[in-house]
């Protein structure tokens, strides 16, 4: 009886900072090099044997030819055989979502090859076949040291700044734009116990003035993180932008503009994870806007402050953290939610320069963007009494 219950997993991931040595900080390098290669020689495979014979090499026609390709090319040798095999998957992973788009209609840009700088990471997809995680990371303490074991390149030193749980699955290799190394584990797990119920309520309308207004009169004032480190980026692209291509202080200038990118983009990734983290903890059902960021930066005057403000992170933070811990969840239309009145339900026009909503029809006044979320949250539990 007990061996038929099934217990429900979830996958998460750990980040972790790698210190490689200089030595193999090389060896890293030659293996995305190699990896490089082997995608791009892959996908010109499938571009010459469509062209000449119209046909479609699949995923284990093209991992049958890497022993092969070994023999030819000694360097591929030096590349664990399953990171390469997993090469070939992200090939094929490519040609279909290519084929899916142009299956809906769209006008997709065809797999590009990989450049020097575009090819960063390394996969070992059957961990901890070709890597390991020596001693017990689960039990390690904050910020403590371990090693990272990763086949042909010896015991990397890697930071645990928090315990890692569940069974590895994969593990993932990068190098960012800073020159930083990382390790990310996905890990199965089982599934975090929720947190205790709340009856609390919240709608949130999201904006650039205001990054968010709950439906409790709360406004979250926008942070504009890269509005305000432009005038640093600008500085560091334009110290880039002068040296010469392919030289060596270019690339030293590169790094800059990476760290300033990497500065705003965890800066933004702070903010997301921690507004998500107070509204879930508080709050039982939480409805927000059914928006899609990829339509609306086809507005030019806007589409600088909309990426910037991050919405699409904060609502994929807000899902899975609501996912885990027991929350309600509440996507909604946003049609005419700022125009409808939340009490009588009129609809009148309001043009973005009105930042107060006054009914005609019941006289009713407040923040327009506090009747948006007023009225978000309404739909929301409408939605989730009928579900």
């Amino acid at each position: 009886m007990l061996g038929s219950l099934k217990y429900i997993t979830v996958r998460k991931t750990f980040k972790y900072r790698l210190y490689p040595t200089k030595a193999q900080q090389t060896a890293l390098e030659a293996n995305l090099r190699e990896s490089r290669w082997l995608y791009n020689h892959l996908l010109e495979q499938r571009k010459t044997a469509y062209e000449t014979d119209g046909t479609s090499l699949s995923l284990y026609t093209q991992v049958n030819t890497i022993p092969a390709l070994k023999q030819e090319r000694e360097s591929l040798k030096s590349v664990h055989s399953q990171v390469l095999q997993n090469v070939a998957v992200r090939l094929d992973l490519a040609m279909q979502a290519f084929f899916r788009r142009v299956k809906v209609g769209e006008k997709p840009g065809y797999p590009r090859f990989q450049g020097r700088d575009r090819y960063d990471s390394l996969t070992f997809p059957q961990a901890p076949v070709g890597c390991k995680l020596e001693g017990d990371a689960a039990r390690c303490a904050a910020h403590s040291t371990a090693t990272l074991s990763l086949s042909k390149l010896g015991q990397i030193k890697v930071l645990i700044h928090r315990p890692l749980e569940g069974t590895v699955k994969t593990c993932t290799i990068k190098c960012d734009s800073c020159g930083k190394w990382w390790a990310t584990f996905s890990c199965e797990l089982e599934a975090p116990e929720p947190l205790p119920a709340s009856l609390e309520e919240v709608g949130i309308d999201v904006g650039l003035k205001d990054f968010a207004f709950l439906s409790t009169d709360e406004a979250v004032p926008a942070p504009k993180f890269y509005r305000r480190d432009q005038k640093d980026l600008g500085k560091v692209q334009s110290r880039m932008s002068a040296q010469a291509k392919g030289s060596k202080e270019r690339r030293h200038r590169k790094k800059a503009v990476g760290k300033v990118h990497s500065r705003i983009a965890n800066r933004r990734k702070d903010f997301t994870h921690q507004l998500s983290r107070y509204l879930v903890n508080r709050f039982g059902l939480i409805a927000i806007e059914d928006i899609h960021t990829n339509r609306m930066v086809h507005n030019h005057s806007l589409a600088k402050s909309i990426l910037d403000a991050a919405w699409s992170q904060f609502f994929d933070c807000l899902a899975y953290k609501a996912a885990c811990a027991g929350r309600q969840l509440v996507k909604v239309n946003p049609a005419y939610t700022s125009q409808d009145c939340h009490q009588c339900g009129h609809r009148q026009k309001m043009p973005l320069s009105e930042r107060t909503y006054c009914c005609a029809c019941c006289g009713q006044s407040c923040h327009r963007d506090l009747n948006a979320s007023l009225n978000i949250l309404r739909i929301a539990v409408g939605q989730h009494s009928v579900g």
